[in-house]
């Protein structure tokens, strides 16, 4: 699922994946999800960097280039965790929610960091 930057609504790709169970699930929750897309519309470039990065370790969206990154850069991996930790402090404790209701001063420093390490390893050429 996507939310479709021409006409702002939402999109999937390769429904037909999809079990018709979850579509039906997806159906009666649209509001909730077509929220949750249009909360991340206007988001920062560092703020979508870390959902990215969250993405590739749950598996949900895979993206090589971060993976590349993270493997060749274990200091930003280990941010990344200690990011994750700054959440679990916070009550974060689901990985199905939505982990920014969590976030403070601290992680958003932390995500900060994460940010300027992916664009410093893009710039060298990775």
């Amino acid at each position: 699922m996507y939310l479709d930057p021409i006409d702002n609504r939402i999109g999937i790709k390769r429904q037909e994946l999809i079990p018709v169970k979850v579509m039906q699930a997806a159906e009666h929750n649209f509001n909730e999800i077509d929220a949750w897309f249009q909360s991340w519309k206007d988001a920062s470039a560092e703020k979508v960097t870390i959902r990215k990065i969250f993405f590739e370790f749950c598996g949900w969206q895979y993206n090589q280039k971060l993976q590349d990154w993270l493997l060749a850069d274990t200091d930003s991996l280990q941010m990344f965790f200690d990011w994750t930790i700054i959440l679990a402090k916070n009550g974060w404790t689901d990985m199905y929610d939505d982990y920014r209701q969590f976030e403070n001063d601290e992680s958003n420093a932390m995500a900060r960091k994460i940010y300027e390490s992916a664009v410093l390893y893009t710039r060298k050429g990775g």
